[in-house]
């Protein structure tokens, strides 16, 4: 008979395991948050807040702690997969994500906001706070979002092509350093060899996604699928003439855009009008 099977009882769930490993570590290791900040850096809170399962940090906490505790790779890889999880999203988004991670390649176009694929944390965490969410939830939704731009790293990333509106980039944040950064995250993103960027400038004209965004993903199987939002919900559209008709909607768009050599021109020149010093 093949043996047994240990029964851990330690969680299934990526998040909660990540937490639990960390606070094993630590006691293992005999030292409090305190002196772990003072070691590897850091606030204590934050040690705090990981150990609880109430943020996930970024990957450079995870990959400090590996070195740290001796796990080489180790913690990142746990931290990698929680930050994947799709149950960390809310119910409307999961089959979205679950499609994003599995896509051959993605375009999309929004008028007002950044893709979540462009996000920073910063500019992550003010637009979605404007949802009311709780401190707990929003840190958690913000590692989420996060998580999601795995997809596009590494050798094997999907192309992605995004067609920025002026307005997503006149809607700077409170905080202008921030803002610089954000800007500045554009600007490197755009210089990867799967990510074609191009900007939509005012006085382009009407359009047939005026209001409405969309992200178009091809699948595995050749089909593409469409995920249509807009301030009163979201929708996964499968069918072939409507996800067509979306298609050459965006395809007119892109036609009245700035390429990306001059769209990369275009968000360097915001970037040296950013303030200096952080918005009061």
């Amino acid at each position: 008979m093949p043996p047994r099977r240990v029964v851990t009882g330690r969680s299934q769930e990526p998040r909660k395991r990540f937490a639990e490993e960390l606070r094993l570590l630590r006691r293992e290791r005999g030292v409090s948050l305190r002196d772990l900040a003072k070691v590897v850096g850091w606030d204590p809170s934050l040690f705090g807040k990981l150990e609880n399962g109430q943020t996930l940090g970024g990957p450079e906490v995870a990959q400090a702690l590996d070195t740290y505790y001796g796990t080489p790779g180790l913690l990142l890889a746990m931290w990698e997969m929680a930050a994947a999880d799709p149950s960390q999203f809310k119910e409307q988004f999961r089959r979205y994500m679950e499609l994003e991670a599995e896509a051959i390649s993605l375009w999309h176009y929004c008028g007002s906001v950044l893709h979540g694929l462009l996000q920073t944390r910063e500019y992550a965490r003010e637009l979605l706070a404007m949802g009311g969410l709780k401190a707990q939830e929003l840190d958690q939704q913000v590692d989420a979002r996060i998580g999601r731009q795995k997809v596009l790293e590494g050798d094997d990333g999907p192309p992605f092509r995004a067609i920025l509106s002026e307005a997503a980039l006149r809607n700077s944040l409170r905080d202008s350093r921030e803002w610089q950064q954000q800007l500045k995250y554009l600007v490197e993103v755009s210089r990867r060899p799967n990510v074609t960027l191009y900007l939509l400038p005012f006085g382009g004209g009407l359009h047939g996604l005026m209001d409405t965004a969309v992200t178009f993903l091809r699948l595995l199987d050749g089909r593409t699928v469409t995920y249509v939002e807009n301030v009163v919900g979201s929708e996964m559209i499968q069918e072939a003439s409507r996800v067509e008709d979306l298609q050459r909607r965006y395809d007119a768009i892109r036609d009245m855009a700035l390429n990306p050599a001059e769209s990369l021109s275009f968000i360097l020149r915001m970037l040296e009008e950013v303030p200096c010093e952080p918005s009061t």
